[in-house]
């Protein structure tokens, strides 16, 4: 079994899709160990409480500064014992360490198409926001393997939507969410556990 640990900031409709998706067998061969949140009070918490699986916040905000945090996060992510852990929606800057630990153990999913509208600055709301500025006719998801770049490790899986002349940057967020990934994020899971993805 691929025990695989979620990182969550947020609602956690990200995850809220993994769990369905392993409940009903579309995802195999995987066993999701714990839930990581570094807010407190989110909704992703309530999620993971209902599927039964353990869960815990880790926030910058309890220690005294950005090293002691990283320790204890990276301490806390080890106490799981992951072969694969899934950034979904976790809006804190993965530590060096953690990443170099778990080379090609942590996938995160992008809400475009990469390499469009993504690295600095690009997340949530700013991604669409510059998309439809820009005027792209088509944009989409993207699930990727974490390295120390933001939004640059080899690419996984991608799945395009088409921008639809009405949308706003919210309509075009919540589209891209249901059309894409939503279905991605399971299914890169799903081949990382079958050993389609190496």
């Amino acid at each position: 079994m691929l025990r695989t640990l979620v990182l969550v900031s947020g609602g956690g409709t990200n995850l809220q899709a993994i769990i369905d998706a392993v409940e009903a067998g579309k995802v195999e061969n995987t066993e999701l160990v714990g839930v990581i949140s570094n807010n407190p009070g989110v909704f992703a918490l309530e999620r993971a409480k209902k599927a039964g699986i353990p869960s815990e916040v880790v926030s910058p905000k309890d220690y005294p500064d950005r090293d002691s945090f990283h320790k204890a996060f990276l301490s806390t992510v080890d106490s799981y014992k992951p072969d694969l852990i899934v950034l979904a929606g976790f809006l804190v800057v993965i530590p060096p360490e953690m990443i170099d630990k778990y080379e090609r153990k942590i996938i995160n999913i992008h809400p475009s198409l990469i390499p469009s509208f993504c690295g600095k600055g690009y997340y949530g709301l700013k991604v669409h926001e510059a998309a439809l500025a820009r005027g792209v006719k088509v944009s989409g998801a993207t699930v990727h393997f974490v390295d120390r770049g933001t939004d640059t490790g080899p690419i996984l899986l991608q799945k395009a939507v088409e921008v639809l002349p009405d949308d706003t940057p919210e309509k075009l967020q919540r589209r891209i969410m249901e059309e894409a990934e939503w279905k991605l994020l399971p299914q890169a899971i799903h081949e990382i556990a079958t050993g389609k993805i190496k």
